[in-house]
C-alpha cells in the first residue's frame, strides 16, 4: 500500500478554471457540496464498486479543506480524499473532484501492489480518470485559440495525455521525463482498462 508519510495527496485532480482565478468557498460550503455529490449516480456507482472490492469508505473519507497548493483536490493512500474548498466555486467542480479521486481510491483498493511513488502506476491510474467527457470538454476550454477551432479538430488522445502528464509531473517522485516515459510505457494497457466502468465513462 502506497502513501506519503507527510500525508500529501498521492494524486491530484488538477485545476479547473475557477481554481486558477481564486476566490473559492468556505470549508463548510464545500462540505455541503460534497454531501450533495455523494447523492449523484456516478459517485454512488463508484462507492458501490469500492465496497464490492472490500474497501468501504467511512463518513470522514472525503473532507473539505483549505489547500496551500494550487490544486482542486487529491487522494491520500490510506487517508482518504481532500477537496480544496478555497480553489473551487461550483457544485459541478466539487462533484468532478470527488469522482476523479474516488477512481484513484478504487485503483488503490483493487491493486494490492499499487505504489503511488512509481510513475508508471500513477500514470496508469490517471488514464481512467482522464476519460470523462466533461474533463475533455474542460481540457478544450484551456487550449489557445479555441474560438477558431472546432472540437472535432482537436485529438481526444492529446487531451487525455496532457491531463495524465499534468497529474503525474505533480507527483514529487516523477520528473517530467520520467512521467512521459511512464505514460508511454503503460498507455496501451492502461488506456483500455476502464474498470470499474464497462467502457469509458
Amino acid at each position: 500500500m502506497a502513501g506519503d508519510a507527510d500525508s500529501r495527496p498521492t494524486s491530484g485532480a488538477g485545476n479547473f478554471s475557477s481554481a486558477a482565478q481564486g476566490g473559492g468557498m468556505t470549508v463548510e460550503e464545500c462540505q455541503n457540496m460534497i454531501q450533495r455529490s455523494l447523492r449523484t449516480p456516478m459517485v454512488k456507482f463508484l462507492k458501490e464498486h469500492l465496497e464490492k472490492s472490500g474497501c468501504s469508505i467511512g463518513s470522514n473519507f472525503i473532507k473539505a479543506v483549505n489547500c496551500e497548493e494550487a490544486t482542486a483536490g487529491g487522494y491520500v493512500a490510506g487517508g482518504g480524499i481532500v477537496v480544496c474548498s478555497n480553489h473551487l466555486q461550483l457544485q459541478d467542480e466539487v462533484t468532478q473532484v470527488v469522482i476523479h479521486e474516488l477512481i484513484h481510491a478504487y485503483d488503490d483498493c483493487r491493486a494490492a501492489n499499487l505504489d503511488w511513488t512509481n510513475c508508471a502506476h500513477h500514470a496508469c491510474s490517471e488514464d481512467v480518470t482522464g476519460l470523462s467527457p466533461l474533463k475533455l470538454f474542460r481540457e478544450l476550454l484551456v487550449l489557445p485559440n479555441l474560438q477558431v477551432l472546432r472540437p472535432i479538430e482537436i485529438p481526444v488522445m492529446d487531451c487525455i495525455r496532457r491531463r495524465v502528464m499534468k497529474s503525474v509531473t505533480a507527483n514529487p517522485y516523477c520528473s517530467e521525463a520520467a512521467a512521459k516515459d511512464a505514460m508511454e510505457a503503460v498507455w496501451d494497457v492502461c488506456y483500455n482498462d476502464t474498470k470499474p466502468f464497462d467502457r469509458a465513462p
